[in-house]
């Protein structure tokens, strides 16, 4: 199905229906002000009228709208809104499937109209559908048509109508007469521009062929709801919303058919079922012992009437409509009179629970919509759906409800009060019934939040059918007061003896909720009934359904596929494998949800007996790779599947984890060989409470204050420094680097250790390192989107939760290990511990120590060589503290080109010895682990770890060496720069000024530190689309490239950066000097540039005047103080300002002397040059506001924060500090 049309409709009706509603709602007195509190205006009646407010009803109305007023209160204005807006959206989608369909009784069209796009075809026949919903009013209303000018007003008799009609057999859906929520259908519903054109003209007619529509429309309907609340505290009411996800066709297909389908094959294997179920999967070939034990607990025989399917959270009912498909199958196989099959199935075999009204509306009515294909006279059937939504019992007025009932024939008394009180008047009654409806309604307090997760005991069952069945009686039979407190009871005792059985098969897709979403109500309950699956809704759902299976029943879910391998459901995960049989599975991953991108959601699909045969041997189907199509064909196809190891096995592995792929050399593996955890010791790393507070990007902050090489924590307090190495995992990088971080640590970390929270005052950091800190080791990054690889690390760095640590027992081991580590072997190992990439200690510690005592001295030379390459390319750029000099300038050529062709080569010579140095590790290890035939000892060039690796750095398997050279270029500009702000000098290596207030600068020209290239003298450097001033950027880039490479070389230096640039950086302009070029990309495109290489915390800082660019310089942040600014003014704004108005004045000279298209460039000139003016003019203004004020910034606050002080004056505020400039 198509369902772009329905996504693009859905979420707009939604905010329609409303609009529509609370636009009525105004109109019978009843509103919200903005922070929702309720304003209801008083009833006024006149006559046969009632005014509420400026509006007036027929008298008629009060009873209704007192119940409106009554639900406002109770549930609050916005609950209202939307549970009518859904009403009404889900009625009328109800009404146009049915049209289409053909199932309306009159025969007509309700909605539309099949000739006349913007008509009613029961407009046209006024009489016949008047006739057959209205007998009462057929006179009245043909003549209002003859009037010919109150349509209308007939539309809506005739729409209420239909919805009465349709009560009979939909009472869930359509209410019958006096229903409050009439009050509330829209106004104009035979205008063009009417709410119902949307539903009529938005959606196709052939995307209602399939009740399927149903779904998909309930889907986007609550879409930006559950946007609003997904990633929140998620209150009761918004589970709905955060939680459902329809699931797509053929996973329904393979969990119903593999569950209901495979109850009735295994007691009928050569059942004709077999070969109209798609998905059905056969059982693994098991032992003979098994076999017999299987034979031992299936049934001789089976009636149809007796299998009972459960979709605990039903949802719109896709499940359970493929649940009638199947169901429908039996029944025709076993010869029941196909008229009488859809009622049976009905009321005997699909039960389905949610806590979501609208969803168990809609989820009924597509089950009779399936029911009414196979049996036309279903609507007058009076069909008992087991369908429910759970209700809360907590606003119950019981005792007045059991007075009403009079259940005994006898008055009894009480109070709502003390509904559940013990000791009271009506707690004491000796009635069974009184007895079993208090539990009852005892336990339904919060189903809203609990849902079916509610627990009724099995024993119950037959009491609570016993009363059920009274209640439906005394709903047709008693007096008024009986049938009124018999529809109050029948929900709750249905929703309780729903709960109360048991079932053949529980099918579901569960709601996904993270302990961090729960409310308190619902993380109190997971944590005291589901200890073991508590982490997640979709565990606890998993879980739950046991009990609620018969012994061997089949629970059958798709859910997220942490639970197989995550060490917080370990214990759940070896109670499974303990206890249940897993019957089969289809391994999902990602992309399993069309409508779902990315990585985040990665599904399983499975089928679990509620029974454990030891030895059992499931099917898995690891269909992880492609996108939902290729996971349904590879399923149809029998791809990729696994078979042939009992479920016990995994217990072989740490966690037991289900690595379903693992071989059984693998197994042999983890059983033969020692833990890594004999030989290595693990920290988590540490939590600072407020990473913005205490942690910075190196740059950022003054290097005087960073405490490098440090040996232990003493020395660390005895420094005095303030900020220190800090490690905090990264991108995916092997052997060295991934060194960005410092951390505030001064005095043992005296600031970090006493945060405290604002409102508990609980000490918010935790996991400090302790004896761990600045000791060598070497990490990794905890949560990675490729492949597992550590990092070694020298002393002095402390260490974050990000970015965990290990430490080998015996010193000798550490290179040996971090060989086995960065191998293919350990890859492949890790990766069966833990597939979700999210490498957790425990997946180190457990990891199978391979040990090949005659390659020792082998690994380690050729780790310290791969450690050696490694730090080198991480020091290659100027974003490393250890960074010395542009690689290019070392090259010593007598051009640029073949500078950077020599630095190409050269580098492209290290990639490969790294290549070849993981290959022979490879080799080593798949060589002593014996799992030749499982791993690959080749290493790509791309995987690669190297910056200067081209492969590597823009994930391609083609070498792209116009992109290196552009980025090359690029640095070196950036270098350049550095040289001219005096961070960088050609006189010496390594970083020369990086401390703070520009205090000591002075001291470095004097000592003649940049005597080969003299650094700008007040770190302004003016970044003009012209050359204005002498330090003009552009101009002593052309001198940086005479000093380096020479006079003789001058042009053609010039001429190789611009052609380069214009490869990537910017586009080709035809006549374009090399200098002009060089110019427009340090004006449009360096900026870009050096915000992404210091990860948008800028150096250089973009003073900009505004969008016509009349003036923008960069200042080096580290040489900033509080008199930059005003020398900024003076030295550069304000001649700047005297230039543009003499240029301006020429040009006006010559506009006068000028005609024809001279005239007019000179013209466009000189209105070109204006508007510099007088943004320039402007940015002066402000400038000397804060050039007064003198700001000064701490260098420790960082830049986030530094950045954010000076208004509107600098370029991309928000997109550094996060919000807004804040004009001062």
């Amino acid at each position: 199905m198509n369902t772009n049309n329905i996504k693009k409709y859905a979420p707009q009706a939604r905010n329609q229906f409303r609009d529509a509603v609370i636009q009525k709602l105004t109109t019978l007195g009843i509103a919200a002000d903005k922070k929702g509190t309720l304003q209801i205006a008083d009833a006024e009646l006149v006559g046969e009228t009632v005014r509420y407010g400026q509006f007036d009803y027929p008298k008629a109305t009060l009873t209704r709208r007192d119940r409106l007023v009554k639900r406002a209160r109770e549930q609050g204005f916005d609950v209202l809104v939307e549970h009518c807006a859904y009403t009404w959206f889900n009625r009328l989608c109800a009404i146009r499937y049915m049209e289409i369909q053909g199932y309306l009784d009159h025969g007509f069209r309700m909605l539309s109209h099949p000739d006349n796009p913007n008509s009613f075809e029961v407009l046209d026949h006024v009489p016949e559908v008047a006739e057959a919903l209205l007998p009462e009013k057929k006179a009245q209303l043909v003549e209002m048509k003859l009037s010919g000018n109150q349509d209308e007003a007939i539309y809506r008799e005739l729409l209420l109508g239909q919805c009465h009609a349709l009560h009979r057999a939909m009472p869930f859906l359509f209410e019958a007469v006096d229903d409050e929520a009439e009050l509330l259908l829209p106004d104009n519903l035979t205008r063009t521009d009417s709410i119902l054109r949307g539903l009529v003209d938005g959606i196709p007619e052939e995307d209602w062929e399939d009740v399927e529509v149903i779904g998909w429309l309930y889907q986007f309907y609550i879409s930006e709801k559950k946007d609003a609340v997904i990633g929140k505290v998620v209150k009761s009411e918004d589970i709905p919303a955060a939680t459902q996800l329809f699931t797509p066709n053929w996973i329904v297909q393979y969990l119903v058919q593999n569950s209901v389908g495979r109850q009735w094959l295994q007691t009928y294997p050569d059942s004709p079922l077999k070969g109209k179920m798609d998905y059905y999967i056969e059982p693994a070939e098991q032992t003979p012992e098994v076999q017999a034990q299987l034979a031992a607990i299936t049934p001789s025989s089976i009636e149809p009437e007796s299998i009972k399917v459960l979709d605990p959270a039903c949802g719109s009912g896709h499940i359970l409509i493929e649940a009638y498909n199947v169901l429908k199958n039996i029944y025709e196989e076993r010869g029941y009179r196909a008229r009488d099959i859809p009622q049976l199935i009905l009321e005997n075999n699909i039960f389905g629970l949610d806590i979501d009204d609208r969803a168990a509306q809609l989820s009924g009515f597509a089950l009779l919509m399936m029911a009414r294909q196979d049996d036309r006279r279903i609507f007058a059937r009076d069909v008992r759906l087991n369908i429910v939504s759970l209700q809360e019992s907590l606003h119950l007025d019981i005792a007045n409800l059991w007075q009403q009932l009079n259940f005994h024939q006898q008055n009894q008394t009480g109070s709502m009060g003390d509904m559940f009180a013990e000791n009271t008047a009506l707690a004491h009654t000796d009635s069974a019934e009184y007895q079993l409806l208090m539990r009852t309604l005892k336990r339904f307090v919060n189903a809203k939040t609990l849902g079916s997760l509610i627990q009724v005991p099995q024993e119950e069952e037959a009491e609570l059918k016993a009363f059920l069945d009274e209640m439906y009686r005394q709903e047709q039979e008693g007096d008024f007061q009986q049938k009124t407190a018999a529809k109050a009871f029948i929900p709750y005792i249905q929703q309780a003896w729903i709960l109360a059985q048991r079932y053949d098969a529980i099918v579901a897709n569960p709601p996904y909720m993270g302990n961090g979403g729960m409310n308190s109500e619902l993380k109190d309950f997971a944590k005291n009934h589901f200890p073991d699956s508590k982490s997640d809704l979709f565990a606890i759902f998993m879980q739950h359904a046991f009990s609620l299976l018969k012994k061997h029943g089949f629970n059958a879910q798709i859910n997220m596929q942490s639970w197989m391998f995550l060490s917080s459901y370990e214990t759940f995960r070896t109670w499974l494998l303990d206890k249940k049989n897993i019957i089969s599975m289809a391994h999902l991953g990602a992309r399993a949800f069309s409508q779902i991108n990315g990585e985040i959601v990665q599904t399983t699909a499975w089928i679990i007996q509620n029974t454990h045969t030891i030895t059992y041997m499931p099917t898995f189907f690891r269909l992880v790779e492609g996108n939902e199509e290729d996971k349904s064909n590879q399923l149809i196809l029998r791809d990729k599947e696994f078979t042939g190891i009992s479920q016990l096995e995994f217990k072989k592995i740490p966690g037991a984890p289900l690595a379903y792929w693992a071989s059984k050399e693998i197994l042999k593996l983890f059983a033969a060989n020692s833990r890594l955890s004999e030989k290595i010791t693990t920290r988590e790393g540490m939590a600072t409470g407020d990473n913005e507070k205490f942690l910075r990007y190196w740059f950022e902050i003054s290097t005087n204050e960073i405490g490098f090489n440090i040996a232990d924590n003493s020395q660390s307090v005895t420094s005095q420094k303030k900020y220190f190495p800090y490690i905090k995992g990264g991108n995916f990088r092997r052997w060295a680097g991934n060194l960005s971080y410092v951390v505030n640590w001064f005095n043992d970390g005296q600031a970090l250790k006493s945060f405290a929270d604002e409102k508990t005052g609980r000490i918010r950091s935790h996991n400090y390192n302790g004896n761990y800190a600045f000791r060598e080791g070497f990490s990794w990054s905890g949560i990675s989107s490729g492949s597992f690889a550590v990092r070694h690390v020298s002393s002095g760095f402390m260490f974050d939760a990000k970015g965990p640590m290990g430490y080998v027992n015996n010193k000798s081991d550490l290179y040996y290990i971090e060989a086995y580590l960065n191998s293919a072997v350990a890859n492949y190992l890790i990766k069966m511990l833990a597939p979700t990439l999210d490498f957790k200690l425990g997946h180190i510690l457990n990891l199978p120590f391979i040990e090949t005592k005659e390659d020792i001295v082998t690994l380690e030379n050729l780790t310290k060589e791969a450690i050696d390459i490694s730090k080198n390319d991480w020091d290659a750029f100027e974003i490393s503290w250890d960074f010395a000099t542009s690689p290019i300038i070392q090259e010593q050529e007598k051009t640029i080109k073949s500078s950077i062709n020599k630095f190409i080569g050269k580098w492209k010579k290290y990639a490969q010895r790294l290549q070849k140095i993981e290959e022979k590790i490879n080799q080593i290890f798949i060589t002593q682990s014996g799992l030749i035939n499982e791993v690959k000892s080749a290493v790509e060039l791309d995987t690669v770890s190297l910056m200067t690796n081209p492969c590597f750095r823009y994930n391609s398997k083609e070498l792209n060496e116009s992109m290196q050279i552009n980025d090359l270029l690029k640095e070196l500009i950036s270098y350049t720069i550095g040289c001219m702000m005096g961070r960088y000098s050609l006189d010496r290596e390594g970083l020369v000024y990086a401390h703070e207030g520009n205090k000591g600068f002075a001291e470095l020209v004097a000592e003649g530190a940049y005597k080969t290239f003299p650094a700008d003298n007040d770190g302004i450097l003016p970044l003009m689309d012209d050359e204005w001033f002498d330090d003009d950027v552009t101009s002593r880039v052309r001198e940086f490239v005479r000093t380096v490479w020479g006079e003789e070389h001058l042009q053609e230096n010039l001429e190789f950066i611009a052609e380069s640039l214009c490869l990537y950086a910017v586009k080709p302009k035809k006549g374009e000097s090399a200098l002009d070029t060089i110019r427009r990309y340090l004006s449009t495109q360096f900026w870009k540039d050096h915000m992404k290489m210091y990860k948008k915390r800028p150096i250089y800082w973009l003073f900009s005047s505004g969008k016509e660019k009349a003036f923008e310089c960069l200042v080096y942040l580290h040489r900033y103080n509080d008199t930059t600014l005003a020398r900024m003014r003076t030295e550069y704004v304000v001649p700047l300002l005297a230039r543009y108005q003499a240029n301006i004045d020429r040009l006006n000279e010559q506009v006068d002397g000028a005609s024809g298209g001279e005239a007019t460039r000179l013209k466009r000139d000189r209105d070109n040059l204006s508007k510099k003016f007088n943004e320039l003019r402007s940015f002066d203004d402000r400038l000397r506001h804060y050039a007064d004020m003198r700001i000064s910034i701490d260098l420790d606050d960082g830049v986030k924060v530094n950045y954010g002080k000076f208004g509107d004056l600098l370029a991309d505020v928000k997109a550094i500090t996060g919000s807004a400039p804040e004009v001062i």
